[in-house]
Parts: structure tokens; C-alpha cells; sequence
């Protein structure tokens, strides 16, 4: 094969393909980060500036903004706090119990296993509204509502996290590891403890990023459950601020503020990233 035959492909050369997708990927990229770009731009803009019209230039409004946010009468710090205990504990919680039911299933031979399997497989497909009243009853019962631990304990059971965590192991985790750490002497916590978790990283690291961003986001149940201000996670105060009368309705204050909740986001998505593509990939099912 010549140097001519193997330059092109298909009949395109290889510059042109390379550089056809160098602009596929460029647009696609802007197409994602400007969104980004107009909530920082109208994060710096005042209330009556924002109503005349768009601008792709910031303003000088951003520490206004702020100030003007914080001395207000939503409880921002407090928001953050609450959306901050209630994402890492869910993010942690659903990682661990869901890599241990994996670890369980995928390892234990045992009567009922295909059946418990496919159970926790069938309530993925049940949508979590289905099921607000009656969860709405219990905590009632239980004298749990307005309180942030009915958004925290339920995160335990997440079949979505379970599944990938399985179908991740069946592709990486060796069987005989698990057999010679037995023959060793190593207790079953222990071993999933100091050797599993070690070796599903990437996976966990993955899920927990999913985990928190998705309580991070979650409107949803905490807007059932939460009354108090002061006991409110960011997305309730968010829709809130939006939610005030028109004399109090300030574009300023909603955008540095959501602006604001992005920044935890984006430190998990910075402190875990590296193991995004390696984790999806390595948790895909081989043929």
C-alpha cells in the first residue's frame, strides 16, 4: 500500500477528515459553554439593565449582585450549606450501598439471586413521582418531614448506580481475586472494604459524581418535603427568588445565584474528572 493509499480513506484525505471534525467538535463546544457565558454575562448585569435587551459584554454590577443577594431575605448561606450536606451524603451512600449490593450479586451464588436482580432492575422503570404521595405519607408518620434526612436515607437504594456498578464488575473485577483473598483469611468486609472499592475507583469516582450533581439539582422532592427558609436546599431558593412578587423580583440577584450553585459542581466534576472516560469505558460490557 502506497503513501497516497494510505493518506486517504474512503476517498477523503485524512487532513480534511481531521479537520471536518476538529470543527464538528468546536461548534458542538460552543454550543455548550454558551449558556455558561450568557449566565456570567447576566450575573454582572443589574435587574434594569437586563430588561433593556441582551448584551454579550459584562457589566460592572456582579459585586452589587452579590451584596444585594446576601443581605436579602433568602438564607443563601444556609442553602448552600443544606444542598452541600444532603449531595455528599448522597453521593456517598449511594456509591458504597450500591457497590456492595453490586459486589453481593455479582459474586454470591445463592438461591433467588437472578430474581432479587431482576426486582431491583424493574423498579428502575418506576418514575420517582409514582411514588411521592405515599413516601410523603410515611415521613409524615415518621415525624421526618421538614427535615433534610428523608432526602439523605433513600439515596441507599439507587438501582441506576447498582446496574452500572454490576455490569462494571462483571467486566473488571477477576473472581479468583475475591477466592484468593478468602483462601488469605480476609473476612467479606473486609475484602470488599481494602480490596474491591480499590479496584472499582474509577466507577465510583464516576457514580458519585452523577450522585452529587443529582442531588445538587434535585427540585423535585425537596420542595415536598422542606418549609423552613432556613432548612431549604439552593433549587428551592432558587425558584423562590424567582417566585417573589414583581416589587421584589430582581434578574441580578436569580443569576449570581445560580451562577453561584454551579461552583461546587464544577470543583467535584475538576477533583474527579480524570476518571470519567476510563470509568465509562472500562464499565461498558465486553463482548
Amino acid at each position: 500500500m502506497n503513501n497516497d493509499t494510505q493518506a486517504r480513506t474512503h476517498g477523503v484525505p485524512v487532513g480534511v477528515r481531521r479537520t471536518i471534525a476538529y470543527i464538528v467538535l468546536i461548534f458542538f463546544s460552543v454550543l455548550c459553554l454558551i449558556w455558561f457565558y450568557i449566565l456570567l454575562i447576566n450575573s454582572t448585569r443589574s435587574h434594569a439593565e437586563m430588561t433593556r435587551g441582551f448584551t454579550l459584554l459584562p457589566s460592572t454590577n456582579l459585586v452589587n449582585n452579590w451584596i444585594s443577594l446576601i443581605n436579602g431575605t433568602i438564607p443563601i448561606a444556609r442553602g448552600f450549606i443544606n444542598s452541600i450536606i444532603v449531595s455528599v451524603c448522597t453521593a456517598v451512600l449511594t456509591t458504597y450501598f450500591s457497590a456492595m449490593t453490586a459486589y453481593a450479586i455479582n459474586t454470591y451464588r445463592f438461591k433467588g439471586r437472578t430474581a432479587i436482580a431482576t426486582f431491583i432492575l424493574a423498579i428502575m422503570m418506576i418514575p420517582g413521582q409514582v411514588t411521592a404521595l405515599g413516601f410523603l405519607q410515611l415521613i409524615n408518620r415518621m415525624g421526618l418531614d421538614d427535615s433534610i434526612i428523608p432526602l439523605i436515607i433513600p439515596a441507599i437504594a439507587s438501582p441506576v448506580t447498582y446496574f452500572y456498578l454490576k455490569q462494571y464488575m462483571e467486566s473488571n473485577l477477576p473472581l479468583s481475586l475475591v477466592e484468593a483473598a478468602r483462601i488469605d483469611g480476609s473476612g467479606e468486609f473486609r475484602t470488599f472494604n481494602t480490596i474491591i472499592l480499590p479496584l472499582i475507583k474509577p466507577a465510583i469516582s464516576v457514580q458519585m459524581i452523577f450522585a452529587f450533581v443529582g442531588s445538587w439539582n434535585n427540585y423535585f422532592t425537596p420542595a415536598l418535603i422542606l418549609h423552613t427558609d432556613t432548612k431549604k436546599t439552593l433549587p428551592v431558593l432558587i425558584a423562590q427568588l424567582r417566585g417573589a412578587d414583581w416589587l421584589r423580583f430582581d434578574m441580578g440577584q436569580v443569576y449570581i445565584m445560580i451562577a453561584a450553585s454551579i461552583f461546587p459542581v464544577i470543583v467535584i466534576y475538576l477533583i474527579l474528572s480524570k476518571y470519567i472516560v476510563g470509568g465509562v469505558s472500562a464499565g461498558a460490557v465486553k463482548g
